[in-house]
C-alpha cells in the first residue's frame, strides 16, 4: 500500500471531521503517499491536513461537470498508480470515476445502488452517528483500529503572526480576554437570532471587558453589519477580511469562540480553541465538534418529533430561539473560570 487515495465530502465542517481517517491511515501505512480529492470550496482546510500529501481538486461544477472534464480526472488518476480508494462521499458519480480510474482497491458506503463500483462495500449503521465516526468505519473493513478520533488542523508560523499583527492593529494586546463569534452558516435555520448576538456582545464587553471579533467568509459581511448597528459597544468586524489560513490562527489566538453549528466552530475545536456551540435542527451527537479544545455546546429539545430535524421548510427556528443569551454567558463563565 504505497499510494492511497481519499475521496474526501464537500463542506468545510465534514473535511474537518474527516481529519482523524487521515491520521489513522498514515499510522498505518507511513511510506504511503497519501492524496485527498476535493471539491474547490474546501482546498483551504484540507491544506491544513497535516497528513496529506497531496491534494487534487475535482471541479464538479466548473472544468469537471461534463463528460470531457471528467475524463480527463479519470485518466489523471489512472496516471497516479493509486493502490487504493477510500470513498469518504457517498457520491455514485465518484464511485464510478474511481471504478473507470482502474484503482483495484474501492472502500466506501454501499449506498445508491453504487456496490458493484466497490471492492469492499460498507454497512451504514442506524441511529445517531458522530460524523467523524461514520467516516472512519470505512476504515474497518482492512482492519485498521483508530487510536485517536480527535479532529485536528494544523496553523503554520506564517499564519500565526499575520493574526498576531491583525488583533495588535486593532489594538487586542496578549492577555485580553479575546471572544471571536462566528453569526453565520451555512443554512439560515442554523443561526442564532442577531438580536441575541448583539446582547451577547455588550454585556461581554461591558462586564467581561471582552475584546468581540466577528469572523466569517464574504457571504457574513452583510450579517456583521447588521449585528454591529444592534450593539452599544462596537465589535470588530473582520468578517470577510481574513484567509482561511489567517483565521484558523486568528481562532487559535481567542480566548473563546462562541458560534453555531458551521465550519468555523469545528475550526476552533480543532486548533485547541474553547468553543461554545449553539445546536438547533442539527445535534451535538451527529456534528458536534470532536476537537482537542474544550466544548461546551447548548441544545434544548423543544418536542420536534424528529431531532436532529434538518428542515429546511421551517417557518420558525423555535430551536436556535430558544437559546438564551444567559444561556451563552454562563458556558462562557465556565471556560474563563
Amino acid at each position: 500500500m504505497k499510494k492511497i487515495l481519499v475521496v474526501n465530502v464537500n463542506w468545510l465542517g465534514d473535511v474537518v471531521f474527516s481529519t482523524p481517517v487521515f491520521r489513522a491511515l498514515k499510522e498505518k501505512y507511513p511510506d504511503a503517499t497519501l492524496t485527498c480529492l476535493v471539491v474547490p470550496r474546501v482546498v483551504n482546510v484540507a491544506q491544513q491536513i497535516p497528513f496529506i500529501d497531496e491534494i487534487l481538486v475535482y471541479d464538479e461544477k466548473g472544468c469537471d461537470r461534463f463528460l470531457w472534464g471528467k475524463l480527463k480526472l479519470v485518466f489523471r488518476l489512472r496516471s497516479k498508480g493509486f493502490d487504493a480508494a477510500f470513498l469518504l462521499h457517498g457520491s455514485w458519480t465518484r464511485a464510478l470515476l474511481v471504478f473507470l480510474a482502474g484503482i483495484p482497491m474501492r472502500v466506501g458506503y454501499d449506498i445508491k445502488k453504487r456496490g458493484w463500483l466497490l471492492t469492499h462495500r460498507v454497512s451504514v449503521d442506524k441511529g445517531l452517528v458522530h460524523r467523524s465516526d461514520f467516516y472512519l468505519k470505512i476504515l474497518e473493513p482492512l482492519g485498521i483500529v483508530t487510536k485517536d478520533r480527535k479532529t485536528f488542523l494544523e496553523v503554520d508560523e506564517e499564519a500565526m503572526t499575520c493574526a498576531q499583527n491583525l488583533l495588535s492593529g486593532l489594538g487586542i494586546k496578549e492577555g485580553d480576554f479575546c471572544v471571536v463569534a462566528h453569526i453565520g452558516g451555512n443554512w439560515n435555520l442554523k443561526r442564532w437570532p442577531l438580536e441575541n448576538f448583539a446582547k451577547l456582545f455588550d454585556i461581554l464587553a461591558e462586564d467581561f471587558k471582552a475584546k468581540v471579533i466577528v469572523c466569517g467568509g464574504k457571504n457574513d459581511v452583510v450579517l456583521a453589519q447588521k449585528v454591529s448597528v444592534l450593539t452599544r459597544y462596537k465589535p470588530y468586524l473582520l468578517a470577510g477580511k481574513t484567509t482561511f489560513q489567517e483565521l484558523a490562527a486568528l481562532m487559535k489566538k481567542a480566548s473563546v469562540v462562541v458560534s453555531a453549528d458551521s465550519g468555523p466552530l469545528h475550526i476552533a475545536s480543532s486548533v485547541g480553541t474553547p468553543v461554545v456551540g449553539l445546536f438547533g435542527p442539527t445535534h451535538p451527537l451527529v456534528t458536534g465538534p470532536r476537537g482537542s479544545g474544550k466544548s461546551l455546546l447548548i441544545h434544548h429539545d423543544v418536542g420536534c418529533n424528529i431531532n436532529p430535524c434538518y428542515y429546511l421548510n421551517c417557518s420558525d427556528s423555535i430551536c436556535m430561539k430558544a437559546i438564551s443569551v444567559d444561556n451563552v454567558i454562563q458556558k462562557i463563565r465556565e471556560i474563563q473560570y
